[in-house]
């Protein structure tokens, strides 16, 4: 949510931050502002898109070679130009922020005691007025942003700037990402490293709690207690080219179709070496694994589906007990602890608020075996766990996710390999069979991909429906989960998904010939269940979508369509028809009109409750 782009140069940084905020569009964002210092503070404000912010600059011929940029969505106030960052006091100080002040309140009262007034509605403008506050008291931007940062409760990523102080950027960061670019006499500061990624990729990584300034030349980082840290420089792995759409017209079809090459790369290092436990995982992983009494995944939206599938991995193979849970609900809940449980957290960006707040609360009941399955390097969850997963997915910037979630899938996988190995449930036979079968994987992804067409011809009639019904059961019910998500989340369709045993429970009754069933249908196990399931439907008029394998025997007939995947693929089936609702989302959405990447209300990067 929210993006915050900041640089310091010897040339005109208007280009970079306008750059940097196109980059961060992916964000989610309803506002974009502009402040550089140039004579004076010289703000500009739009709703709307970054492209409107950036013709009312070049018409006002903004320029300057210091300067902060926001995009912004909408908590407190709504969407209007003064409700827009960056947020001014007394035209001598501006700021922009990412998350939420939760005392802004009783700071806004104080302020107002003192004699500031105020011009929005937002947390934010109290950040502004108390930065200025200390900034006359002590005449130094960099203690006067750490004794305002001291004053607050909640999440943030700030960005500040100072008419007095032409010479300096400070930021801090206290539960949203913040990261400090370095460059030749000149730096950067970014809430993701894609907005400076085509400036420098020298970044260095906050910490919570850390207040920086950022001169031409330098930077200054304290921590939480104000004595001076020093932040590791890393080399991103990031390149310019990521951020890029080649042939594509959207990122998440972009995304979607690079999810062969993405799950290979997750897969590699097992695929090479084996279930290597401390290898995979770190150090102390194959013990602790070996002495878990049962797993709990904390995590949140399509992550969470992730953790639903795995589930049935855990308790199917390797034979643990295992607990699913959404980190918003986890964390303001009596849970009972176990310390030798195995706490694993799932995150694309590695910033989610919501499972970050979670993991904290596992480790202050105790749980010291902690374990992140993450997309995002040097993220604040991997570096708060224990031990760590990489996915290999690369830069997923569609608000949909999608190559993240297969690779979490893979990831999750080979996690349930590695407790089973640890715990002497995996013999070399049975290893060799697994990893044989993961080898197939990208192939089974690429040969779902080239059922697009037919794919295609589906969304044309589901872009004329208000409502949608998914159904899958045991390991593919997840799957349907989430394909109802990704059709509500980029078409605006109403989408439920169920167990489809539940339907005579209750959702049986919604069905009739106007909304189409959508039927996750694996030749497993449960198939002829499913198909009791899939008559209940039919009898009722109900207009039926099957994502069949190629050795299911369904037959089209007159309101049942099937669309055959490749082979069955075992336990690993999930990941094979994830692809298809995909694409069935992203096509049918191409057919309404939506905003496939930047889908309304929502964002990328959940970095507030």
């Amino acid at each position: 949510m929210c993006g915050i782009v900041g640089a310091i140069a010897g040339r005109n940084v208007v280009p970079v931050l306008t750059e940097g905020l196109k980059r961060l569009e992916y964000r989610g964002y309803d506002s974009a502002g502009i402040v550089v210092l140039d004579g004076g503070i010289r703000r500009v404000r739009r709703v709307g898109r970054v492209a409107e912010m950036e013709a009312a600059a070049r018409a006002e011929n903004l320029t300057g070679i210091l300067g902060i940029a926001h995009t912004r969505w909408a908590t407190h106030g709504g969407v209007t130009e003064p409700n827009a960052h960056p947020h001014v006091s007394h035209d001598e100080i501006a700021v922009v922020h990412n998350g939420i002040i939760e005392n802004h309140e009783e700071q806004r009262a104080r302020l107002k005691a003192l004699g500031y007034a105020f011009e929005s509605q937002t947390d934010t403008e109290v950040i502004a007025h108390l930065v200025h506050h200390y900034f006359k008291s002590t005449g130094d931007l960099f203690l006067a942003t750490q004794k305002a940062a001291a004053d607050l409760r909640g999440a943030y990523a700030i960005g500040v700037v100072a008419l007095a102080d032409p010479e300096t950027i400070t930021g801090a960061r206290m539960g949203c990402p913040l990261v400090v670019g370095l460059g030749d006499g000149e730096n950067f500061l970014a809430s993701d490293v894609s907005a400076i990624v085509s400036e420098t990729r020298r970044v260095m990584y906050l910490d919570d709690g850390d207040v920086v300034a950022i001169h031409r030349n330098g930077v200054e980082v304290v921590d939480a207690a104000g004595r001076p840290a020093i932040r590791a420089e890393r080399l991103s792995e990031l390149s310019a080219d990521a951020v890029d759409l080649g042939p594509y017209r959207h990122y998440m079809q972009k995304e979607i179709h690079e999810q062969p090459r993405a799950v290979a790369d997750t897969l590699e290092a097992v695929i090479d070496g084996g279930v290597d436990v401390d290898g995979l995982f770190g150090k102390g992983a194959a013990e602790a694994f070996r002495d878990a009494s049962a797993v709990l995944i904390l995590a949140s939206g399509t992550s969470f589906y992730a953790g639903l599938i795995a589930r049935f991995w855990l308790e199917g193979i390797a034979r643990v007990p295992c607990n699913v849970e959404l980190g918003h609900e986890y964390r303001y809940r009596d849970s009972i602890p176990d310390p030798r449980q195995l706490v694993v957290t799932i995150s694309q960006s590695g910033e989610t608020l919501d499972t970050m707040e979670a993991l904290k609360r596992a480790k202050e009941l105790g749980h010291a075996n902690t374990l992140s399955i993450c997309n995002v390097r040097e993220s604040a969850i991997p570096r708060a766990s224990r031990f760590v997963f990489y996915t290999r997915a690369g830069m997923e910037i569609g608000v949909a996710s999608t190559k993240a979630f297969t690779t979490q899938l893979v990831s999750l996988y080979t996690l349930t390999l590695a407790i089973a190995k640890a715990k002497g449930r995996l013999d070399a036979k049975a290893e060799a069979q697994a990893i044989g079968e993961l080898r197939f994987v990208p192939g089974s992804i690429q040969h779902a991909l080239n059922l697009e067409p037919q794919i295609q011809a589906w969304a044309e009639r589901f872009a004329a429906k208000n409502d949608a019904l998914f159904l899958g059961r045991g390991l593919h019910y997840p799957v349907a989960l989430e394909g109802a998500l990704k059709l509500k989340e980029i078409t605006y369709i109403h989408a439920e998904a169920y167990a489809a045993g539940e339907l005579k429970h209750g959702p049986l009754a919604l069905v009739d010939s106007s909304m189409p069933v959508v039927v996750i249908a694996p030749n497993d196990s449960l198939l002829e269940k499913l198909k009791s399931n899939m008559q209940e439907v039919h009898a009722r008029g109900g207009e039926l979508y099957v994502f069949a394998d190629l050795d299911s025997h369904f037959e089209e007939s007159e309101g049942v369509h099937v669309i055959r995947t490749p082979r069955h693929s075992g336990v690993l089936s999930p990941i094979v028809h994830t692809i298809p609702v995909q694409l069935l989302a992203y096509h049918t959405a191409l057919k309404r009109g939506t905003d496939v990447d930047k889908p309304r209300n929502l964002a990328k990067s959940v970095t507030v409750e």
